[in-house]
């Protein structure tokens, strides 16, 4: 009801209005699979370290994990943060094999580096922290 109305008065969206900081998250969320596949193709230019995080509103494991995931994308500025609902994405759910919530997937220039099943918030960031580095070019 508060999002209704504020999007009536010229408030922040949905996504904004539901944090409880008065910072805007940094955990991109797509609704569309074409949007999706979109910025996942454009990724794969870039060598930096995508989290997907696949997760349902029904689930109540995504939810204890959602604070975690938004402190790690404020912490991580180097590190996009993504989050998917599979309920809504079930063909990008199925096409990374996801079968069980949540699912953090790490992705690399469009592939995958690692994989978190569960609500593990430590070997998440163990794996973010691992994997978050770009790689270093010889000059």
């Amino acid at each position: 009801m508060g999002a209704i109305i504020s999007s009536l008065f010229g408030g922040g969206s949905t996504a904004d209005t539901e944090q409880s900081s008065s910072e805007p998250s940094r955990v991109m969320e797509f609704h569309s699979s074409n949007r999706w596949q979109l910025h996942f193709n454009s990724s794969k230019q870039s060598p930096k370290l995508i989290v997907v995080d696949f997760s349902a509103t029904w689930c109540g494991p995504c939810r204890f994990m959602e604070p975690a995931v938004q402190a790690m994308a404020s912490k991580y500025a180097n590190v996009e943060f993504v989050k998917l609902d599979v309920d809504e994405l079930s063909d990008v759910a199925q096409e990374f094999a996801v079968q069980a919530m949540p699912t953090f997937v790490l992705l690399k220039q469009g592939k995958e580096v690692e994989r978190v099943v569960g609500a593990k918030k430590d070997d998440l960031e163990k794996m973010v922290v691992k994997h978050r580095e770009m790689p270093k070019f010889a000059a």
